[in-house]
Formats: structure tokens, C-alpha cells, sequence
């Protein structure tokens, strides 16, 4: 019985998402990217936007493409502003807009060929607002080239399925990963939750239950590393069927943090497998290799999601 008050058992363990989520939302809590299926509404226009914090998650197709495109767009205002500023406003080349904007391009980056020269106040009023806009913008784009190289991140690949397998004489929930990158991991640990549909009360309610691993930390991870929770009378998941997790909607939270060696600093990798990303009675292959004539251990990381046949369990 929980008394008045206190923060039942539940609440503590569904990881922030909320009663309302464990009462009726159906959709995956955590997609393999490791984003949420969350969604804000009411907010003002601009009251979420955060530029900066865009700028440096975004992908770096998308942020080369913005500062390309911004280019672009400044010299092009700032060409137009200098035909505004009437025919005689720029003294060299031939007349026109491709004068006014490669102008313009060598005013913004501060070139100054010397072929092109501004004509009277209007123009060189410009010249003075575009030097300007130009030192700032220069500034700006610099600054976030370096925080998008400087900021720790973590690569963690996931095995595309998670599997059950024999485990030592019982069977095991087992999924893998690797660092997609040169740079070391150190000290990571991880943490597994099952989320499952119950039926209380009348109502179907997500219940959230934390699996003990076989290993919840590795203090060097150079290789790949299988994570283990074995199913045993303890377990959340003894006794269970792929049709039993299908009709409870499971799903399974993984939570990695570790620290990057480089910078000395902690990263944190997130991601999830549904029921049906689950094989059954398979085993992962081997993903070691040892070339002939050398002691070095090659990881094919390619095999990451490599699975295979398990053979059956022997009997307890």
C-alpha cells in the first residue's frame, strides 16, 4: 500500500515520460536515432527557436547549405543595394547586376580587387553597412565551425535486431554495439528498461521495469560489445513469447553514457528495440578477425548486424 503522498514504485522508474504517456500513448517512446516522439504546441512563434542550438545539431549538409545559402543571400541584398544607389554609384566593369554583386562579394569577404570602386555617400554608406555585416557574419560562421568540431559526441552503432538466444543453460535478451569512431570511449555504462502494456484495473497502463545486465559496464571499449540480460526467474521477461510481447507493445530503452577520451568529457547515446526487432533462437556471428601473419584484431564492424541460427539451449 503506498500512503498519502508518496511516489509509488511506477513513477519512479518510467525515466520522465509521464502518466499521460503510460496511460495512452502507443507510439515508441524512443526511435533507433535515439530522438523522442514528442511534438510542442502553444508555444509562441520563435519562443522554441533556438538558432544556436540548431546551428550545431543539425547535420553538416544541412548547416554547409544554410551558410551557403546565407552567403548568397547577404551579397545578393547588398548587390541590389548598390544598383539602388543609382548607375554611377560603382566606377568599373560593365554596368549591372553581376558587377553589383561580385562587388559586393569582394567588399563582404574584404577581397578589394580594386577594379570596382563605390561612387559618392550612397554607396559607400553601404560599403561601410556591408564591411560590418560582413566582419560579423565572418565571425559568426567561424565560431560555429569550431563548436560543431569542438563538441563531444558520441557514435554508437546498435545492431539493427535485438536477439534472444541460449544463454548458459537458460536464454538471454542480447543486442550489440560498436564505436563508429577512432576516437576511445572509456568508462561506459548502460542501462536496458522494458516497457510493457499491463492491464490494471481495467486499463491498459505502460509499465516500465528495469533488466539486470550480465555486465552494465566496460571501462575500455576499443572492440564491440554484446550487452546480456539473461532471462532468469528474476527476470521481467521469463515465461514470455514473441506473441506475448506483441500484445503488450514491448519495447526496450537502451541508455549508454561513457567518456570520450579526447576531450574528457561524457557523451550519451540512446536508442530502442520494438517486439518485432527482436529475433528469436538466433545468435550473433563473429565479428573478430585475425589476418594471417599478424597478432592485430580487426573488428568488421560491417558485421555488426550479422545474426545466425542459436543452437538449442541444453537442459538446466
Amino acid at each position: 500500500m503506498v500512503r498519502p503522498g508518496a511516489v509509488s514504485e511506477d513513477e519512479v522508474r518510467d525515466l520522465g515520460f509521464g502518466a499521460v504517456v503510460a496511460r495512452e500513448s502507443r507510439q515508441r517512446l524512443l526511435n533507433r536515432d535515439g530522438s523522442f516522439n514528442v511534438a510542442r504546441r502553444g508555444l509562441r512563434l520563435g519562443s522554441s527557436l533556438s538558432p544556436y542550438h540548431l546551428l550545431l545539431t543539425t547535420s553538416w549538409t544541412r548547416f554547409m547549405g544554410m551558410v551557403v545559402a546565407s552567403y548568397l543571400l547577404f551579397n545578393g541584398v547588398f548587390g541590389v543595394a548598390y544598383l539602388l544607389c543609382g548607375p554611377e554609384a560603382l566606377a568599373g566593369g560593365a554596368p549591372g547586376f553581376a558587377r553589383a554583386f561580385f562587388f559586393s562579394v569582394e567588399t563582404f569577404s574584404t577581397i578589394g580587387y580594386g577594379n570596382i570602386g563605390p561612387v559618392g555617400l550612397a554607396a559607400n554608406l553601404v560599403v561601410t553597412v556591408e564591411a560590418l555585416v560582413g566582419l560579423l557574419w565572418l565571425a559568426l560562421a567561424t565560431g560555429l565551425l569550431f563548436a560543431r568540431f569542438s563538441r563531444p559526441t558520441a557514435k554508437v552503432l546498435f545492431s539493427r535486431t535485438a536477439v534472444i538466444a541460449p544463454y548458459r543453460g537458460m536464454t538471454a535478451f542480447e543486442f550489440r554495439i560498436a564505436n563508429a569512431r577512432s576516437s576511445q570511449l572509456i568508462e561506459v555504462h548502460a542501462k536496458v528498461m522494458f516497457a510493457r502494456f499491463e492491464d490494471v484495473h481495467g486499463r491498459q497502463l505502460r509499465r516500465f521495469y528495469p533488466l539486470t545486465l550480465e555486465r552494465d559496464s566496460v571501462t575500455f571499449f576499443p572492440l564491440s560489445w554484446t550487452i546480456v540480460h539473461p532471462i532468469d526467474d528474476a527476470s521481467p521477461l521469463k515465461g514470455l513469447t514473441r506473441d506475448d510481447l506483441r500484445k503488450c507493445d514491448g519495447e526496450f530503452l537502451v541508455l549508454l553514457a561513457g567518456i570520450e577520451e579526447t576531450f574528457a568529457q561524457q557523451v550519451h547515446a540512446r536508442s530502442s528495440y520494438k517486439w518485432d526487432e527482436i529475433v528469436w533462437g538466433a545468435k550473433f556471428s563473429d565479428i573478430m578477425h585475425h589476418p594471417r601473419g599478424t597478432e592485430m584484431i580487426t573488428l568488421d564492424v560491417g558485421r555488426l548486424h550479422a545474426i545466425e541460427p542459436a543452437s538449442p539451449a541444453p537442459p538446466a
